[in-house]
């Protein structure tokens, strides 16, 4: 792994496959280190053909963190007391782009998950310019009017993290259990492994609070939504509790040509049983950008 400087602070990222392939960005969902594309995910899509790019979002693993701005009351902002987040979607956009100037890079396929796949819809509208596709993968477009998270799931995602290693592993890992695809095998040891390796990275909860409050003050862009002109594939799981499909449908329906893949079964996770309907959709949809 390695740094650059991007947008003014310092990014972590990861690099697999032939340079000289054409580039996919792969941005992270809130609170989750790069990690959580694990590397054979990113094998099989370095196998089809491309060049792979993950990093730590800001305020996440090891790229710059933003202890100074505090921990906000994300509770309390989604009940719609005013807060003032430190960043903004916006700015984890132009961090993204920021990588990829780093790394020489004109151009890119862009993919992200959950609220990643709300970053990379900024980036897609704000700089259309670098962008050959766009995958959203398990996100939404920020619509008030969408079914809501309900109030348990909301409250198992933010609710305190142990500072112990093995009590996080747990938590994280009981958190993950209500979030998985009840169509897919419950990957218990796999989960342990993830979390266990990001508390040895980065154990940095507080992070994951100020990249909620962005999202709440983010709003609903639906006529900056619309605009995206690149090549859209919406990827989204038919039981996901915490962005339910209807997210997914709507981003689908506001850009115009997007296609939507549902997963039936699938939750707000990527069970290792789906990555190869994922990423031959994903291949598919970004060769046929291309060409």
């Amino acid at each position: 792994m390695a740094q650059a400087i991007a947008n003014g602070i310092t990014i972590e990222y990861d690099t697999f496959g032939d340079s000289h392939s054409p580039a996919l960005l792969l941005i992270m969902g809130g609170g989750s280190q790069m990690i959580y594309w694990e590397t054979e995910f990113c094998g099989l899509l370095t196998g089809k053909g491309f060049h792979v790019i993950r990093f730590d979002n800001r305020d996440v693993g090891l790229s710059t963190k933003f202890e100074q701005a505090g921990v906000p009351d994300i509770l309390a902002a989604m009940a719609g007391k005013p807060t003032e987040p430190p960043y903004s979607l916006e700015d984890m956009a132009d961090d993204a782009v920021g990588l990829l100037d780093a790394l020489g890079i004109e151009k890119a396929h862009v993919c992200g998950a959950s609220v990643g796949g709300m970053i990379a819809q900024v980036v897609s509208y704000r700089h259309p310019d670098r962008v050959l596709s766009l995958t959203s993968i398990m996100s939404s477009t920020g619509n008030p009017d969408l079914p809501k998270i309900k109030d348990e799931i909301l409250a198992e995602v933010y609710k305190p993290i142990p500072d112990e290693r093995e009590a996080c592993i747990a938590h994280q890992v009981d958190m993950w259990r209500k979030l998985w695809s009840p169509g897919f095998a419950f990957e218990e040891e796999r989960l342990k492994h993830l979390v266990g390796e990001s508390f040895d990275r980065s154990y940095y909860p507080q992070g994951m609070a100020r990249q909620g409050l962005a999202v709440v003050v983010h709003g609903y862009p639906k006529s900056s939504i619309a605009s995206i002109k690149a090549p859209t594939l919406v990827i989204h799981g038919d039981k996901d509790p915490f962005m339910p499909v209807e997210g997914g449908r709507e981003t689908a329906r506001l850009i115009p040509g997007a296609k939507l893949l549902v997963i039936e079964g699938m939750g707000h996770d990527l069970p290792t049983e789906t990555w190869p309907t994922i990423t031959n959709a994903m291949a598919e949809h970004m060769s046929a950008a291309r060409a």
